[in-house]
Protein backbone atom coordinates (compact mmCIF):
# COMPACT_ATOMS: atom_id res chain seq x y z
CA UNK A 1 0.00 0.00 0.00
CA UNK A 2 1.39 3.41 -0.87
CA UNK A 3 0.97 6.40 1.35
CA UNK A 4 1.39 10.15 1.22
CA UNK A 5 4.15 11.94 -0.69
CA UNK A 6 5.69 15.38 -0.27
CA UNK A 7 8.29 17.06 -2.46
CA UNK A 8 10.90 19.60 -1.43
CA UNK A 9 11.76 21.87 -4.38
CA UNK A 10 15.38 23.08 -4.43
CA UNK A 11 17.20 25.91 -6.20
CA UNK A 12 20.41 23.92 -6.58
CA UNK A 13 22.05 20.58 -5.90
CA UNK A 14 22.27 19.60 -2.24
CA UNK A 15 25.89 20.08 -1.11
CA UNK A 16 27.68 16.89 -0.02
CA UNK A 17 28.03 18.24 3.53
CA UNK A 18 24.25 18.72 3.75
CA UNK A 19 23.63 15.22 2.35
CA UNK A 20 25.92 13.88 5.08
CA UNK A 21 23.94 15.81 7.71
CA UNK A 22 20.71 14.42 6.25
CA UNK A 23 22.10 10.89 6.34
CA UNK A 24 23.22 11.28 9.97
CA UNK A 25 19.81 12.65 10.98
CA UNK A 26 18.01 9.77 9.28
CA UNK A 27 20.29 7.17 10.88
CA UNK A 28 19.64 8.68 14.35
CA UNK A 29 15.88 8.85 13.75
CA UNK A 30 15.38 5.41 12.24
CA UNK A 31 14.80 1.91 13.55
CA UNK A 32 16.03 0.57 10.18
CA UNK A 33 18.17 2.42 7.66
CA UNK A 34 19.37 1.36 4.21
CA UNK A 35 21.28 3.62 1.85
CA UNK A 36 20.30 2.69 -1.71
CA UNK A 37 22.70 5.28 -3.13
CA UNK A 38 24.02 8.60 -1.89
CA UNK A 39 20.89 10.65 -1.24
CA UNK A 40 18.40 7.75 -1.44
CA UNK A 41 17.37 6.14 1.83
CA UNK A 42 14.92 3.36 2.62
CA UNK A 43 14.11 3.49 6.32
CA UNK A 44 11.72 2.92 9.17
CA UNK A 45 11.51 6.32 10.81
CA UNK A 46 10.65 6.32 14.50
CA UNK A 47 7.58 8.53 14.96
CA UNK A 48 8.80 9.54 18.43
CA UNK A 49 11.99 10.98 16.88
CA UNK A 50 9.73 13.56 15.22
CA UNK A 51 7.90 14.35 18.46
CA UNK A 52 4.88 12.17 17.65
CA UNK A 53 3.70 10.51 20.84
CA UNK A 54 0.25 9.30 19.77
CA UNK A 55 0.62 6.64 17.10
CA UNK A 56 -3.06 5.66 17.40
CA UNK A 57 -2.15 2.08 18.25
CA UNK A 58 0.01 1.45 15.17
CA UNK A 59 3.68 0.62 15.37
CA UNK A 60 5.68 3.84 15.77
CA UNK A 61 8.22 2.67 13.17
CA UNK A 62 6.95 3.83 9.79
CA UNK A 63 8.41 2.77 6.41
CA UNK A 64 9.55 5.77 4.33
CA UNK A 65 11.71 6.44 1.29
CA UNK A 66 13.70 9.70 1.13
CA UNK A 67 15.22 10.43 -2.28
CA UNK A 68 17.32 13.40 -3.37
CA UNK A 69 17.03 13.73 -7.14
CA UNK A 70 18.09 15.83 -10.07
CA UNK A 71 21.13 16.22 -12.30
CA UNK A 72 24.17 14.49 -10.86
CA UNK A 73 22.42 12.78 -7.95
CA UNK A 74 20.09 10.17 -9.44
CA UNK A 75 16.48 9.67 -10.49
CA UNK A 76 17.04 12.42 -13.07
CA UNK A 77 14.37 11.04 -15.42
CA UNK A 78 11.75 11.05 -12.64
CA UNK A 79 12.70 14.61 -11.68
CA UNK A 80 12.42 15.75 -15.31
CA UNK A 81 9.10 13.98 -15.91
CA UNK A 82 7.47 15.32 -12.77
CA UNK A 83 8.64 18.86 -13.32
CA UNK A 84 7.49 18.90 -16.93
CA UNK A 85 3.97 18.15 -15.59
CA UNK A 86 4.23 21.03 -13.09
CA UNK A 87 4.90 23.73 -15.65
CA UNK A 88 6.94 26.81 -14.80
CA UNK A 89 7.11 27.11 -11.02
CA UNK A 90 9.13 30.35 -11.11
CA UNK A 91 6.07 32.64 -10.93
CA UNK A 92 4.78 30.68 -7.94
CA UNK A 93 7.88 30.16 -5.81
CA UNK A 94 10.43 32.54 -7.29
CA UNK A 95 12.71 29.91 -8.86
CA UNK A 96 12.75 27.01 -11.28
CA UNK A 97 13.68 23.90 -9.27
CA UNK A 98 16.87 22.17 -10.35
CA UNK A 99 16.69 19.39 -7.74
CA UNK A 100 14.12 17.92 -5.36
CA UNK A 101 13.73 15.61 -2.41
CA UNK A 102 10.83 13.17 -2.31
CA UNK A 103 9.54 11.92 1.02
CA UNK A 104 7.32 8.90 0.39
CA UNK A 105 5.47 6.92 3.05
CA UNK A 106 4.71 3.27 2.35
CA UNK A 107 1.63 3.10 4.62
CA UNK A 108 -1.47 5.25 4.74
CA UNK A 109 -2.64 5.54 8.36
CA UNK A 110 -3.22 9.03 9.76
CA UNK A 111 0.11 8.64 11.61
CA UNK A 112 1.87 8.17 8.26
CA UNK A 113 0.50 11.50 7.05
CA UNK A 114 1.84 13.31 10.12
CA UNK A 115 5.17 11.43 9.94
CA UNK A 116 5.57 12.39 6.26
CA UNK A 117 4.87 16.07 6.93
CA UNK A 118 7.07 16.33 10.03
CA UNK A 119 9.91 14.34 8.45
CA UNK A 120 9.76 16.63 5.41
CA UNK A 121 9.88 19.67 7.71
CA UNK A 122 12.90 18.25 9.56
CA UNK A 123 14.68 17.60 6.25
CA UNK A 124 13.92 21.18 5.17
CA UNK A 125 15.49 22.42 8.41
CA UNK A 126 18.72 20.76 7.20
CA UNK A 127 18.73 21.48 3.46
CA UNK A 128 16.23 24.29 2.87
CA UNK A 129 13.84 24.35 -0.05
CA UNK A 130 10.11 24.83 -0.52
CA UNK A 131 7.59 22.07 0.18
CA UNK A 132 5.27 21.24 -2.68
CA UNK A 133 2.09 19.64 -1.35
CA UNK A 134 -0.75 18.56 -3.60
CA UNK A 135 -4.13 19.31 -2.03
CA UNK A 136 -7.74 18.34 -2.24
CA UNK A 137 -9.99 21.19 -3.40
CA UNK A 138 -11.38 21.65 0.12
CA UNK A 139 -7.87 22.07 1.57
CA UNK A 140 -6.81 25.07 -0.53
CA UNK A 141 -8.47 27.71 1.68
CA UNK A 142 -7.16 26.04 4.86
CA UNK A 143 -3.59 25.89 3.55
CA UNK A 144 -3.74 29.47 2.28
CA UNK A 145 -4.27 30.80 5.80
CA UNK A 146 -1.41 28.93 7.47
CA UNK A 147 1.89 30.48 8.52
CA UNK A 148 4.81 29.78 6.21
CA UNK A 149 2.69 29.23 3.10
CA UNK A 150 4.31 30.81 0.04
CA UNK A 151 1.42 30.34 -2.36
CA UNK A 152 -1.56 28.12 -3.10
CA UNK A 153 -2.67 27.32 -6.61
CA UNK A 154 -5.36 25.36 -8.41
CA UNK A 155 -3.61 25.18 -11.78
CA UNK A 156 -2.69 22.59 -13.02
CA UNK A 157 -4.07 21.03 -9.78
CA UNK A 158 -4.61 22.20 -6.21
CA UNK A 159 -1.30 22.62 -4.39
CA UNK A 160 0.38 24.60 -1.64
CA UNK A 161 4.02 25.64 -1.52
CA UNK A 162 5.49 26.49 1.83
CA UNK A 163 8.16 26.30 4.49
CA UNK A 164 8.81 23.79 7.25
CA UNK A 165 6.69 26.07 9.45
CA UNK A 166 3.79 25.62 7.03
CA UNK A 167 4.05 21.82 7.22
CA UNK A 168 4.16 21.84 11.02
CA UNK A 169 1.16 24.19 11.21
CA UNK A 170 -0.78 22.08 8.73
CA UNK A 171 -0.35 18.92 10.83
CA UNK A 172 -2.12 20.73 13.67
CA UNK A 173 -5.29 21.27 11.61
CA UNK A 174 -8.31 19.08 12.46
CA UNK A 175 -8.58 16.15 10.06
CA UNK A 176 -5.10 16.75 8.61
CA UNK A 177 -4.36 14.46 5.64
CA UNK A 178 -1.92 14.74 2.79
CA UNK A 179 -2.94 13.84 -0.71
CA UNK A 180 -1.45 10.57 -1.90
Amino acid sequence: MSGPVLVIELTEAVPHAAIQQLREFLVRSSARFEEKRVGKYDLNIRADSLGITDTEGVDGRRPVLVSVMGPGIGDEAIFDAEHSDEGDQRPLIGFAPTHAVHVIAFCDSSVDHVVTALLTAAIMDLIGGVANAELREDQVSIAAGLPGVVVTTTNPWPAAYGSAEFLRAWTEQPGFRLLK
